[in-house]
């Protein structure tokens, strides 16, 4: 039977932290300037707005300098793939985008709209966000399912001249090329030298072996909820068909578990399990990022008796592997050269300059990857995407 508002108490969910400090929302909209008297309205409202859109209209790049647009991001979902929690529809999706802009704020300082849709077919999402996008300097798109969110993605930047960034694709690669450097420094080996296994090809798993793929990664192996991806397998979409063909150069094929033999490199995307033999089959110096929450792949005292390097999705064990680390530079950098687009070259920087937070002195088994709240984290992401997109010719300033 369905639960109606008028049959739950408040004040009994109050009781639960949770739910007390999500009463009333996380966020508000405040003024930046006073409207004390009729000359501050006069100035603030009409008449005296008349004359910035007029200017605006004359010239619609002053639109950055005039209105918020220029450190505004809307955060856009329809609900359909929402943290661990799967198609909860575009209401339940809202205390995750609020929280989302709560974390754009206090990271990097960038204003967020949390927008929930009600509608999950690719042109109603592309149409919509379209023309919603005058209002925003970029585009955050969030909890979007597979494979829909990569059609999304890709024509939202086509059609816009703003930066279109899916997280749960791109924030998650970013962090975990981060980490996965850092792991390698650690021990003794670059990138070219590792082969991987990624379970998952949803949102997350995809970009997060595209990154690898184009950031040198030795080889690697995709694995989805039928077994590994591979050139000839049936039923491939068009992003798998890509996987099959830009990824396992070894061939293999079967399972996830008869992939990590022998293999440098796990990450997991899936929500699946992986047993303690297969991590143990894994080569020596083994790196394990258990990225499923609320429950890895595998548990990380488990991986500990047979990896080197353990990492997770989860704040209550060592090497978190959090979104917060990129998305808020990354946004940042890109308003502040007012940039057209998010580029490959841009994620990679992100990744760099993340993984050079970690100096030689703190890289640990337990330390690959540093802490949401070390203070140089956002500044050194927004200096490198800054900088990147300066390079790749997509900052207008």
């Amino acid at each position: 039977m369905a639960v109606t508002p008028s049959s739950i108490s408040l004040e009994s969910l109050d009781l639960d932290p949770a739910f007390a400090l999500h009463r009333g929302g996380k966020l508000e909209i405040r003024s930046t300037v006073p409207v004390r008297n009729a000359d501050d309205l006069a100035l603030a409202y009409t008449p005296g707005v008349a004359k910035v859109c007029t200017a605006i209209a004359d010239d619609p790049g002053l639109v950055n300098d005039y209105t918020w647009v220029s450190n505004v991001v809307a955060v856009v979902s329809d609900g359909t793939a929402v943290l661990g929690l799967g198609d909860i529809g575009p209401a339940a999706a809202m205390p995750v985008m609020e929280g989302k802009a709560l974390l754009f704020k206090q990271f990097a300082g960038v204003d967020a709209v949390p927008i929930c849709l009600d509608c999950t077919g690719v042109d109603e999402l592309v149409e919509t966000v379209a023309r919603l996008a005058p209002s925003f300097g970029g585009i955050n798109l969030e909890d979007i399912s597979a494979p829909r969110c990569f059609e999304v993605e890709d024509r939202l930047r086509e059609l816009l001249d703003i930066p279109v960034f899916h997280d749960d694709q791109h924030g998650t690669a970013i962090v975990v090329l981060a980490a996965l450097k850092n792991a390698a420094r650690l021990t003794g080996r670059s990138l070219g030298d590792l082969r991987a296994v990624v379970a998952g090809a949803g949102a997350s798993g995809v970009a997060v072996s595209r990154i690898l793929l184009n950031a040198g990664i030795g080889d690697i192996a995709v694995a989805d909820s039928k077994g590994l991806i591979h050139q000839g397998r049936d039923g491939l979409n068009p992003f798998k068909e890509a996987l099959a063909r830009d990824t396992n150069r070894a061939g293999l094929r079967g399972s996830t578990e008869s992939a990590l033999a022998g293999a440098d490199v796990f990450v997991g995307l899936s929500g699946s399990t992986v047993s303690e033999q297969a991590i143990a089959s894994m080569a020596p110096e083994a790196i394990v990022f258990a990225l499923s929450n609320p429950t890895p792949e595998v548990h990380p005292e488990v991986a500990r008796r047979h990896a080197r390097v353990v990492a997770t999705g989860r704040s209550d064990f060592p090497n978190q592997i959090n979104n917060v680390l990129a998305f808020p530079g990354v946004f940042r950098g890109a308003l502040d050269v007012r940039a057209t687009t998010i580029t490959e070259n841009m994620k990679v920087a992100a990744a760099e300059a993340l993984a050079a937070v970690v100096g030689d002195d703190d890289l640990s088994a337990d330390h690959v990857i540093p802490s949401p709240f070390d203070e140089r984290v956002a500044p050194a992401v927004v200096a490198a995407v800054a900088a990147q997109a300066r390079e790749d010719g997509v900052a207008r300033q």
